[in-house]
């Protein structure tokens, strides 16, 4: 493997091999993954998958996430079948002061172009009939669905390959050294140069962040969910808390536990994800539980994506965030833009690291 590249990119989940799939789209040289571990290894692949855009707050971030989702049926055609499906999203509710709130959501986002529909009961239960009956209504929007993380990573690795990116696995990076025009990467299995450095590590971020002298307030916030076993299609829509794979298994959880890198699965929170789920749709009552498994997000202590460079430091880059499959089409391409053209074509300064000074 070569030493000296024009970028490395280290981490190679959801939203670091998207950065390197869209970067080598443009410069088909010079660019390497390095990653401590495997790709899918981490939060990318332990995660429901949605593409949300529904009840993100504010409406900027909304809008964010909308521009995002959009990207997916073209990403698919040029990576290959990630099955994303477009089936659309209910949040259902079940008392009136919810529906105030989700009226209030409504008209917030009609503004940028996002379509939300508060539903009546009938109206909620005639397009999801498994939900409870006893739902006040649920709110409803087209654009929300999910894709397959495993097929999703897997198809940006393979088209970033074919593009020319190298993958360095199982290479923890130790060391980071910012010289003049360039910097030297030392990882376990050896020593790295390049001009352009991307901190896309994920829920690593904030170790990352150490080697270069830089704060990047990431967390870990742990997240349990059950998997049932393969059911007959009945789920029309992504619900909030749960969805229904192409396997027919319904993926069901969304809790968030201050657990740092602990993965562990714990009977407490695995009994009230399902007593979540059966409130929702009561005939999961029935299903088997399959198996449970946790997955660790990178939470940004205010919620929001932290993405592109780092004041200070000539050609030092970050992305880092919660919703990586979500945004990872967006983030894919506007990070190829600013590293190339020093310009982004949609706004990102209100993601900026420096907003945490």
């Amino acid at each position: 493997m070569e030493t000296s590249y024009e970028t490395i990119i280290i981490g190679g989940g959801v939203v670091g091999s998207s950065i390197a799939y869209h970067l080598s789209e443009r410069n088909k040289e010079g660019i390497v993954v390095l990653d401590k571990k495997f790709p899918l290894s981490g939060t990318s692949g332990s995660t429901q998958a949605w593409v949300w855009v529904h009840n993100k707050t504010p409406s900027w971030y909304a809008e964010f996430s909308m521009y995002s989702a959009e990207l997916y049926p073209y990403l698919s055609k040029k990576i290959g079948d990630v099955e994303y499906k477009r089936t659309g999203g209910l949040s259902p509710f079940f008392s009136e002061l919810d529906r105030e709130k989700a009226e209030r959501l409504a008209e917030a986002y009609e503004p940028i172009g996002i379509k939300i529909k508060v539903l009546s009961r009938e109206e909620a239960l005639e397009k999801e009939p498994s939900l409870n009956p006893d739902i006040v209504g649920a709110t409803y929007s087209s654009i929300d669905g999910n894709v397959n993380p495993f097929r999703l990573v897997d198809r940006y690795m393979r088209a970033a390959k074919k593009n020319g990116v190298q993958y360095s696995t199982y290479n923890k990076v130790t060391e980071i050294q910012k010289l003049p025009g360039k910097f030297i990467v030392r990882a376990e299995k050896g020593r790295f140069e390049c001009k352009n450095l991307v901190l896309a590590g994920g829920t690593w971020s904030r170790e990352l962040g150490k080697l270069v002298e830089v704060t990047i307030p990431i967390n870990q916030l742990r997240g349990q969910i059950l998997v049932t076993e393969p059911l007959k299609p009945f789920l029309n829509y992504t619900i909030s808390g749960l969805r229904q794979a192409f396997n027919g298994e319904v993926l069901i959880g969304y809790s968030m536990e201050e657990e740092g890198f602990n993965r562990a699965t714990t009977l407490d929170v695995i009994q009230e994800t399902a007593n979540m789920a059966i409130h929702y749709v009561p005939s999961l009552r029935k299903a088997k539980v399959v198996r449970a498994f946790s997955g660790i997000r990178a939470m940004p202590e205010d919620g929001f994506p932290i993405l592109g460079k780092i004041p200070g430091v000539e050609n030092l880059y970050v992305a880092a965030m919660h919703s990586g499959v979500t945004l990872s089409p967006l983030v894919g391409t506007l990070m190829t833009e600013l590293i190339l053209d020093g310009e982004t074509s949609i706004p990102i300064d209100r993601y900026s690291i420096s907003r945490f000074a």
